[in-house]
């Protein structure tokens, strides 16, 4: 009797098998959302947890500080957006207005960037949270520099002005400093 063949030996491609790769993720409990409404790439990460949290040392009063300026950011925009007659007396005073549409345009775009302050106060990426710091102090710097150009035209110098430049310097100082902390490498225990 002649010995029998085996039929030949067929190679799976699980990588190129749709249904099979999803019955193994359904198996192995990957893929769906978790209660925490995390998505698992592997069952390593859904056992070890999602170590993006744990990778950024946050400097002390950063969560403050994003928190003061997106409360600075959105209370500017709804000033210019709502009252920009006074805002402008507020920042120069005793000038007039000579038009209203370029201060309520600056409160929508402070509009939007208070958005952006609110989302990055609740993330807890590295890259996120330097871009919005970066996009503070340019807006500040910008800002200092427009109203000493404004004020070296008109040459109107009041104290408000004076406050409103001394703490735009101020509050690029702070979104530097903490720019700098958020990216730095974290000290070896």
């Amino acid at each position: 009797m002649a010995a029998k063949q085996p039929p030949p030996l067929m190679k799976k491609h699980s990588q190129t098998d749709l249904v099979s790769r999803l019955k193994t993720r359904k198996i192995l409990g990957v893929g769906g959302e978790d209660d925490d409404g995390e998505v698992h790439r592997s069952k390593i990460s859904q056992v070890l947890g999602n170590e993006t949290k744990f990778t950024i040392r946050e400097p002390l009063g950063l969560r403050v500080w994003q928190f003061v300026s997106a409360v600075l950011f959105s209370g500017i925009a709804v000033m210019a957006l709502a009252f920009p007659d006074q805002l402008y007396d507020a920042v120069f005073d005793g000038a007039e207005v000579t038009s209203k549409t370029p201060i309520r345009l600056y409160g929508g775009a402070l509009l939007s960037i208070s958005l952006i302050m609110w989302n990055a106060l609740y993330t807890a990426e590295k890259v996120i949270i330097r871009w919005t710091l970066l996009t503070e102090a340019c807006y500040f710097a910008v800002q200092f520099l427009v109203v000493t150009a404004t004020l070296a035209e008109t040459g109107l110098m009041s104290l408000g002005t004076l406050l409103l430049l001394a703490s735009r310097l101020l509050f690029v100082i702070i979104s530097v400093y903490y720019y700098y902390q958020v990216g730095r490498r974290p000290k070896k225990v």
